[in-house]
């Protein structure tokens, strides 16, 4: 029987091609743009490190004194943390894993007569940092905690830089120059890049893109003078950026990683005990303390632009107004076909068969509009892949979203038939025979 309504309704839209074609049009410019966006959105707004998201906790403490807030309201937590508290907590081993970082802009010179020097980011970090955010190695390894106490002049490099320099080759044992000063290379990453780049939150890099080209145990590089690129004092005096170790300035962030959620309680009570005595101590005047999540961190900074979330409500209202059309091409349709309905209405047609029949055909005119739409999708994102912004170069259509235009399409087309096809099912035969 199904077979029978397709047939009558390829039938009827090769009959009608004008409005046939604008009901398809309809749909995939509305399909295409909400695609398009919520691929966007989909991608800023996702789970960076789903396996493991639910054990990461960003620590949050309040140095600042009680006449200079840390935010003019006076209850937002400063987002970074100065050396001594950041060590503090690090050294204390709370947690299964912690590691402290901070982004530098470095400079790189290849190895050779006649290379050109030039600037990548370069993530300032502990030993920790590879195994509690799962970075896989292709070759090596990273530093230990000895690495980091005794100051090792190691680095970790990306497999983009090491394509880069190396052709793709095991460097491990080779050395790169960073900032004048020569580092062993211990290991290179697979290409890992977690999207938002949670850890560079308000560190001052980027929270897209392909990721840092170098990692530098960060007690080392400080002892040959490198700077953050975020540092904020709160104190009286004009931050010395060559002793930031003793400065009253906040410029590290500091991530733990606990074995569950039910942990966070007991380390938000550790972080508050510390607070206390750091109060105790003279060098804080508020014991206020902060313990976030990795997704709950990024919704509360609003890391995803709120000109995406405002494009993506834009499109889905523009892909309403599209149904609307449809509905009302639709409907047009359906009463240029009244002695149709009424002679199979007349002929022992039942109403539900008559519904069925409009719904199937609203489906093909939903499943025409997605593989439209897909295409104007793709050239939507091909767009987006050539705008200035960061995410730009990650916007594409992957297998969820691919399927999930088709289910919006064809959701979209049956709602647009509902009215329809309710419309055709209950013209009356008798005045359309008389008609006719």
């Amino acid at each position: 029987m199904f077979a029978y309504y397709l047939d009558l309704a390829l039938r009827s839209l090769r009959r009608n091609k004008v409005l046939t074609t604008l009901m398809v049009l309809a749909l995939a410019l509305g399909i295409g743009a909400t695609i398009t966006t919520l691929t966007v959105l989909k991608l800023l707004s996702g789970d960076p490190l789903p396996q493991k998201s639910a054990q990461l906790f960003y620590p949050q403490l309040d140095p600042y004194p009680k006449d200079q807030p840390f935010s003019r309201s006076g209850k937002k937590l400063p987002w970074l943390m100065s050396y001594i508290d950041a060590m503090n907590l690090l050294h204390a081993r709370k947690a299964e894993r912690q590691a402290v970082m901070a982004l530098s802009q470095v400079k790189l010179t290849p190895q050779g007569q006649g290379g050109k020097p030039f600037y990548a980011d370069g993530v300032l970090t502990t030993s920790d940092f590879f195994p509690m955010f799962d970075a896989p190695f292709q070759y090596g390894a990273g530093w230990g905690s000895t690495d980091d106490e005794s100051r090792a002049q190691v680095v970790v490099i990306a497999g983009f830089l090491n394509d880069k320099l190396f052709g793709g080759a095991n460097s491990v044992g080779r050395t790169i120059r960073i900032e004048d000063h020569d580092f062993r290379i211990i290991g290179v990453l697979r290409p890992w890049a977690p999207q938002p780049r949670f850890y560079a939150v308000h560190l001052g890099g980027r929270d897209y893109g392909k990721g840092e080209a170098v990692f530098m145990p960060l007690q080392s590089v400080r002892a040959d003078g490198m700077t953050p690129n975020t540092v904020m004092s709160y104190g009286p005096e004009h931050t010395d950026m060559q002793h930031l170790e003793t400065a009253q300035s906040i410029w590290l962030g500091l991530w733990v990683q606990l074995s569950s959620a039910d942990e966070a309680p007991a380390y938000k009570l550790f972080l508050g005990n510390y607070a206390q005595q750091q109060v105790a101590l003279g060098r804080f005047q508020l014991s206020r303390v902060g313990l976030w999540d990795l997704m709950s961190w990024l919704r509360n900074e609003q890391v995803v632009p709120d000109d995406v979330r405002l494009q993506a409500g834009m499109a889905l209202g523009f892909l309403l107004i599209c149904v609307v059309n449809t509905v009302g091409l639709l409907l047009a349709k359906c009463l240029r076909r009244s002695r149709e309905i009424g002679v199979r209405r007349a002929l022992g047609a039942s109403r539900g068969a008559i519904f069925l029949q409009f719904m199937v055909e609203a489906g093909i005119v939903g499943v025409a509009g997605g593989v439209l739409g897909l295409g104007f999708a793709e050239l939507g994102l091909w767009g987006i892949r050539h705008q200035p912004a960061q995410y730009a170069s990650l916007a594409h259509l992957d297998l969820s979203m691919f399927l999930f235009t088709f289910v919006v399409a064809l959701v979209s087309s049956l709602v647009a038939g509902l009215l329809p096809a309710w419309r055709a099912c209950v013209v009356a035969p008798a005045p359309q025979l008389k008609a006719s």
